[in-house]
């Protein structure tokens, strides 16, 4: 494989994780230890090259370093596949919902994978009457991106971002690299330092 390849090494520890969070430590540790003697790339047989995407440009443009994992890609399989296709815990699968206001104004959620929103206590908290996923054909629109293959990096428009608090106290995460069938491994921290998103408490048991 060529072109650049980028590793971020190994997790530290995390104090303050939660059980859930502590399991997804372990699992990612390990995929990380892989990643890290194959340069910092996980990849499954036959299912592709890794894409360059407007996520991965602004990543390197804003030189954070991140891992890429491609997988099989199957139609409604979500974060549970991914999870299992990369071995990791679900908790720290991380996927970006594109959601709107009353005013069809977007706003996009970071919500562990094995979790859903409270769009109730979303809209409370945010001082919305409701607050909705948007149609497919308009979350494409405002972020560029079709989905299934929805980054919370590089999208087409700008929006405030959301984060699930919890999240942060995972050591690494995995959210979508902007197409279908390809994760990135973050650091929280990295994450934060590029979209600045809000922490909130809106998670609910899937």
């Amino acid at each position: 494989m060529t072109g650049s390849r980028r590793s971020a090494g190994r997790p530290g520890s995390c104090r303050s994780a939660t059980r859930p969070a502590a399991l997804a430590f372990a699992t990612a540790q390990g995929v990380l230890e892989r990643e890290t003697a194959r340069g910092g790339r996980r990849y499954l047989p036959d299912v592709g090259k890794v894409p360059s995407t407007p996520a991965t440009r602004l990543l390197r443009e804003r030189s954070v370093e991140y891992t890429e994992h491609i997988y099989r890609y199957e139609e409604r399989g979500g974060t549970r596949v991914s999870a299992r296709e990369l071995g990791v815990d679900e908790h720290a699968v991380v996927k970006t919902l594109v959601m709107e206001d009353e005013q069809k104004a977007p706003l996009l959620v970071l919500m562990h994978g094995d979790r859903e929103v409270s769009v109730k206590a979303l809209a409370r908290l945010l001082g919305k009457k409701t607050i909705q996923p948007c149609r497919p054909e308009v979350a494409d629109r405002h972020t560029g991106y079709h989905v299934g293959g929805t980054s919370p990096f590089g999208t087409r428009r700008r929006m405030p971002v959301y984060l699930e608090r919890s999240i942060l106290d995972l050591p690494r995460i995995f959210v979508n690299g902007g197409s279908r069938g390809f994760l990135i491994g973050i650091a929280p921290a990295d994450l934060v330092r590029v979209l600045e998103p809000t922490p909130v408490e809106v998670a609910i048991e899937g």
